[in-house]
């Protein structure tokens, strides 16, 4: 039998109406960690051709998010710090890994790297989740 709180992440929080609009796709969950990838579209650039921060930071954020709520509690995330490395071209696949480094009963903190399809990584950030209890009603999202 599944975890319910693994199938929450996968089925409620990985497919975020934003994270499914820019095509952010779901790669693995389990319990306090997630992947996800995407390919960087001729849309997510800058002006000096490269991926733009905002697709970095939802990367980021859409992945600590999917792995601080494949546990019992929805998390909501209330800070992110994030440090651009290299860059990422256009057509490139790149994948965030969401780790925690710190669980506690209200706060949480994550660490997510960001990976280009070589292995470079193109950006590093640190999330923080406030906890709160799921809601357990059928067919609430909850967290938000």
């Amino acid at each position: 039998m599944d975890d319910p709180n693994i199938t929450y992440a996968r089925e409620i929080v990985a497919k975020d109406p934003m994270a499914s609009f820019l095509g952010i796709r779901l790669e693995e969950v389990r319990r306090a960690y997630a992947r996800l990838s995407v390919e960087v579209r001729p849309e997510y650039l800058n002006a000096h051709d490269r991926a733009h921060g905002m697709i970095l930071s939802s990367m980021i954020d859409q992945a600590a998010a999917v792995a601080a709520n494949s546990m019992e509690d929805d998390v909501l995330l209330v800070e992110l710090k994030i440090n651009y490395l290299a860059a990422a071209v256009p057509g490139e696949r790149i994948t965030a890994e969401a780790r925690p480094v710190d669980i506690k009963k209200s706060l949480s903190l994550w660490t997510v790297d960001v990976r280009g399809a070589s292995g470079t990584l193109v950006a590093t950030g640190h999330a923080l989740g406030y906890h709160r209890i799921r809601n357990k009603r059928e067919g609430k999202k909850g967290g938000r």
